[in-house]
């Protein structure tokens, strides 16, 4: 099974550079539309089996281009929205963003207890998103590729959950690009990460 996680298209709050966790959230800009068409004409030689998104707007919005594409709906999943920020919530200063990264740096390397302030833990997070991704791997075979619209910072954490191969420094890279792509492949023995927004990834 090929697993496509992808970041929504850019909105209003992304501009401004501001923590925008909660759903349903803001819809998609204008850019953020052609973004999502240029997906869906990007993904269209694939063949999908099925399109989730969480339950923001943005991600929903992102999505209906693919689905559309492929003559699928498009479904909404619970577990795999944005890490909650808590106190952190609609602030766009450099002191909630640098409070931000690095509370996920500490996650990345491995001390997921830690909170954002009023916020949610790593090991919150990944308990919800991993818990999503076992019920949609679960529906399918193993030759699908399905699509996953998520959102940037808990999908990084969640790739690095999920695949053996991606080390701490990639998830700690910096926010994925809207609509950039992670691909997973499960195997035997778990998931491997092959591209990382368009760049192939060491099988490790």
């Amino acid at each position: 099974m090929r697993l496509i996680l992808i970041r929504h298209g850019e909105t209003a709050a992304n501009l401004k550079m501001a923590l925008d966790s909660l759903p349903p959230g803001p819809p998609l800009t204008e850019a953020g539309v052609a973004q999502a068409a240029a997906l869906a004409e990007a993904l269209a030689g694939e063949p999908l089996a099925a399109v989730y998104a969480s339950t923001a707007v943005r991600a929903q919005q992102t999505a209906a281009p693919v689905a559309a594409a492929h003559g699928l709906e498009v479904e909404v999943v619970e577990g795999v929205q944005e890490i909650f920020c808590g106190d952190l919530e609609g602030r766009h200063d450099r002191e909630a963003f640098e409070i931000f990264i690095a509370t996920i740096k500490k996650w990345a390397e491995g001390d997921l207890d830690v909170p954002l302030p009023g916020g949610e833990s790593g090991r919150q997070t990944l308990d919800r998103y991993l818990a999503a991704v076992d019920k949609i791997s679960a529906k399918h075979a193993d030759g699908d590729t399905v699509v996953l619209v998520s959102h940037g910072a808990s999908l990084r954490m969640a790739a690095l959950a999920l695949a053996v191969n991606v080390r701490p420094a990639l998830a700690e890279a910096g926010l994925l690009p809207n609509t950039g792509r992670v691909v997973l492949e499960r195997e035997a023995d778990g998931w491997r990460c092959t591209s990382w927004t368009g760049v192939d990834v060491d099988a490790g």
